[in-house]
């Protein structure tokens, strides 16, 4: 295990400490390097911290990033990573470091997936001021936007609670995040649909009208698919449905259908086996366990990802 991080530490520049909380959270090392040195280079590009620089050169300082309101956390192995690579991008930060090491130090308060309130510390910070201030909005962007995912499905799971439907998420993903906004929706309670187009199949109304009806395209798809591949039809009325069902699909999403239809969807779906359902499209918050207790399997919310509002926290010097 130690051979294995420090080959991993050389590669992606990222700490033991930060491979070993990625791993747990069933996050990809390289790729959240990638986008780390993305939203690090937003920063650095047009020069060093020179307010930072200016002020607080030769310090060091404590800190503490805090709730200043209550939510779900998400996101601290993405804040371990910021601070391992800030020194790639730091003009004037000394000497290059090893990969894998760091100059500050980090400790993890509370785990991801926790419930927060205000006041709460989730992380604290140790090390050359220049070097906090210089990770701070980086951080905190990573921090507050996943927490705010989190915090969304971590509503919609307890709206569906004891229903035995789940939240799950969509594609609708900001460009270049998908995998940690998809990581955030499991901090809060919720399941990942695909992770993109070659994971699972979607047979949509385009690619239906493309093979000249649900049946044929579903029959294509099959034909085409690598073996054991889900394939999920979209259906937009009960009428579809039910020759989805004949064609052989056994996941089928219901596409902005009103109550009544999906009740009258489920009752028809049941008469099959290992079936599951999925509701999509009008959904809200206010309506979520209404449309749960229809019997579905599954609620899949776009908004999780492409509306969820960011949640506060900020990082407060303790010395």
């Amino acid at each position: 295990m130690t051979v294995e991080v420090s080959a991993s530490a050389r590669v992606t520049g990222l700490s033991g400490q930060t491979l070993r909380a990625l791993g747990a959270a069933g996050l990809d090392s390289r790729d959240v390097a990638r986008v780390v040195r993305a939203a690090l280079e937003e920063d650095f590009r047009y020069g060093p911290d020179v307010t930072s620089a200016a002020t607080v050169a030769g310090r060091t300082v404590t800190a503490e990033v805090v709730a200043r309101e209550a939510g779900v956390l998400s996101g601290v192995p993405v804040a371990l990573a910021v601070l391992d690579l800030l020194a790639e991008y730091q003009s004037g930060a000394g000497p290059r470091r090893p990969a894998g090491d760091r100059a500050v130090t980090a400790t993890a308060l509370v785990p991801d997936g926790t419930r927060i309130s205000a006041g709460d510390a989730v992380l604290r910070v140790d090390g050359p001021a220049v070097a906090v201030l210089g990770a701070e909005r980086t951080m905190l962007n990573f921090l507050t936007h996943l927490s705010g995912v989190a915090t969304a499905t971590r509503a919609w799971a307890d709206a569906v609670s004891g229903t035995g439907a789940v939240i799950r998420d969509t594609r609708k993903t900001t460009p270049g995040l998908r995998t940690l906004e998809k990581y955030a929706v499991r901090c809060g309670g919720g399941e990942n649909h695909r992770m993109g187009l070659g994971d699972a199949a979607l047979v949509k109304d385009n690619h239906v009208a493309a093979a000249g009806g649900v049946a044929a395209a579903v029959a294509a798809v099959r034909a085409a698919a690598p073996a054991g591949m889900v394939v999920e039809v979209e259906c937009d009325s009960v009428a579809q449905v039910r020759e989805a069902l004949a064609a052989g699909a056994r996941f089928v999403l219901l596409d902005n259908m009103p109550v009544e239809s999906l009740r009258e969807a489920v009752a028809v779906a049941r008469e099959y086996d290992g079936v599951r359902l999925e509701a999509s499209g009008g959904l809200r918050l206010a309506n979520a366990r209404a449309v749960a207790e229809t019997g579905v399997d599954y609620l899949a919310v776009g908004a999780l990802t492409h509306s969820s509002r960011a949640l506060d926290l900020g990082l407060d010097a303790v010395r």
